[in-house]
This record gives structure tokens, C-alpha cells and sequence, in this order.
């Protein structure tokens, strides 16, 4: 790892800063109605991934049948 890799993961941000300026510079080029969907998508994105998630953890915990069944005459 180079140590400008490593400087960026000591500090937390590979962006170096630029993230936050990006965000301040959408919030004033974004009308509000925009942002809304835009935010309303990051939650139906996330609503989508939970129900995966809960099928997965549903079908982990099914308990699966052991053993056979004999007819006894």
C-alpha cells in the first residue's frame, strides 16, 4: 500500500474533502422536488434490499424434514 493510500485510510475519506463540497454544490443546482425523489429512491433501493435480506433469513430457518417415513403394514 503506497502511503498516500494509507494516509487516505487513517483518515477515513478517500475523497479527501471533496465529498462534502460535491453535496453542497447539488443542494443549490438541485430544485427540492429532485432531491425528494432522489431521496425517496435511496429508501425503495434500501426497502428492496431488507426484503431480500428477510427472505434469505426465512429460508435459513426453515427446518428441513430428516429422516423418511415408512408405511408399516
Amino acid at each position: 500500500m503506497s502511503e498516500n493510500q494509507a494516509g487516505a485510510g487513517a483518515q477515513g475519506c478517500y475523497c479527501m474533502g471533496a465529498g462534502p463540497h460535491l453535496s453542497d454544490m447539488l443542494r443549490h443546482f438541485l430544485p427540492e422536488s429532485t432531491r425528494e425523489h432522489l431521496r425517496a429512491s435511496r429508501i425503495e433501493f434500501l426497502k428492496a434490499l431488507r426484503s431480500l435480506i428477510d427472505q434469505r433469513i426465512d429460508q435459513l430457518s426453515k427446518t428441513e424434514k430428516k429422516g423418511t417415513s415408512v408405511t408399516v403394514e
